[in-house]
């Protein structure tokens, strides 16, 4: 498809961001420290929550995402290209038609076979790894590491959390984050301070939390994150999660449950999700429709929306 279209993904220099969770958020970081250097940055995150234009992103704004479409679409279903692929090819013909300084761009899923693979990678942050998608991946954390970093070419920096999996990331390895990955590129230090904020990912609305940790290390990292409350928690799974043991770590954070189901065909029942709640919260009930389930924990204190970013975006938008 690439080919066909001019290979416009050659046309600049990217930073690929792979990992488990965090990916969106390291990414928008990234953008933002190297617009706050003057360098014209185009970015590429997903899944969205609101709208599909939040997935191809030029100097900090939303693409026109049909324009964007619309230049590769004729290819694209010509070839039989799936969802994912077309807005890959969507975002780097943008990105080219814009003349960016450089594409920072997330991984979808792994980094091996992944459609992202097939940029002009400078750097490479991995931001975690977790066992997830070990049907795909690899069951254990190192051939899903392994899958991720095959992502690491002659040449680029590879930024790492730690020293765990340097041994697959090639020969220049840095340990950091974001912003070691920024400076990476910029080949010298930035002394500028960013924040970014994404929908669903910690977001605060009022006394409400909405972060869309989707699995055992993202639930997890929230129980780290938020100060001790009583939450009431609202939550969906998707069934190719570790459910149980995720609404076991996220039991740190209220004893009451609004078990819901979002629209992803691969989510749990709400019915299944409470049966699996009940050992782990003294009240569970069920609401199958998000927003009758989120409405039912509003009655009984703060609520704490998470399990899946498809629940963030099926309600999101109800309650933009």
């Amino acid at each position: 498809l690439l080919a066909a279209l001019g290979d416009p993904q050659l046309a600049y220099p990217a930073i690929h961001v792979v990992g488990t969770n965090g990916k969106s958020t390291a990414t928008l970081t990234i953008e933002a420290l190297l617009q706050a250097e003057g360098l014209s940055v185009g970015s590429t995150i997903s899944p969205h929550i609101r709208s599909w234009a939040e997935r191809i992103r030029v100097d900090g704004s939303p693409a026109d995402f049909e324009r964007a479409v619309a230049r590769v679409r004729p290819e694209a279903e010509a070839q039989e290209a799936t969802q994912f692929e077309t807005v890959c090819a969507a975002a780097f013909a943008e990105f080219a038609a814009r003349e960016i300084d450089v594409a920072v761009v997330e991984a979808g899923l792994g980094g091996r076979l992944d459609a992202t693979n097939v940029l002009r990678s400078h750097v490479v942050l991995l931001t975690n790894v977790g066992l997830e998608h070990t049907d795909v991946l690899g069951e254990t954390r190192e051939q899903i590491a392994a899958e991720k970093l095959a992502v690491v070419q002659e040449g680029t920096v590879a930024v790492l959390p730690d020293e765990e999996f340097a041994g697959l990331a090639g020969t220049n390895v840095v340990l950091g984050g974001a912003r070691q990955a920024a400076e990476a590129f910029l080949g010298r230090p930035t002394e500028h301070e960013v924040q970014v904020s994404l929908l669903g990912r910690l977001e605060r609305r009022g006394e409400e939390v909405w972060d869309g940790a989707h699995n055992v290390d993202g639930a997890a990292w929230l129980v780290r994150r938020l100060a001790p409350a009583d939450y009431v928690l609202c939550v969906s799974v998707l069934r190719d999660k570790d459910a149980a043991v995720m609404l076991e770590e996220l039991a740190a954070l209220g004893s009451t449950l609004v078990a819901t189901q979002c629209s992803n065909p691969r989510a749990l029942p709400a019915e299944e999700l409470a049966r699996l709640a009940e050992p782990h919260f003294a009240v569970v009930e069920v609401a199958p429709d998000p927003a009758t389930a989120l409405a039912r924990a509003r009655e009984h204190g703060p609520v704490l929306v998470t399990g899946s970013l498809y629940l963030i975006a099926d309600l999101s938008r109800r309650e933009p």
